[in-house]
């Protein structure tokens, strides 16, 4: 039998979307819209896009909603089903990593060949 991993060992995978970047959505409802992540679930392989996906939830008062009610707010995407959107060319594209001199690795676009982030 193979080994036995604990909660601690699991490796979760790293994604090239990450938070504050802008990314357009492929498929489903809000297709052809762009919008900023908020935030990135590794473990389920989602994004959540400000203002993009907006799901409703019936919430009963609590300390954290005294109101309830009915809420909306952003829901989770398929990770394969957003592009970011590169700064430079303005266009969708896929994202690379390239070595720069100091041997820091950074995300590039494919398109255009320009470097997305410092750092």
């Amino acid at each position: 039998m193979g080994a036995v991993m604990s909660e601690s060992q699991i490796v979760l995978p790293r994604f090239r979307v990450r938070k504050g970047d802008t990314v357009m959505i492929m498929t489903g409802k809000d297709k052809g819209k762009t919008g900023k992540v908020l935030e990135v679930d590794r473990s389920n392989h989602r994004v959540f896009v400000e203002k993009l996906n907006i799901i409703k939830r019936h919430m009963k008062p609590s300390q954290k909603h005294r109101q309830g009610g009915i809420i909306e707010k952003e829901g989770p995407i398929q990770l394969s089903n957003v592009m970011i959107v590169c700064q430079n060319c303005g266009k969708t594209a896929r994202v690379g990593m390239r070595r720069i001199e100091d041997g820091q690795k950074l995300r590039y676009c494919k398109k255009c060949g320009e470097i997305i982030d410092r750092g």
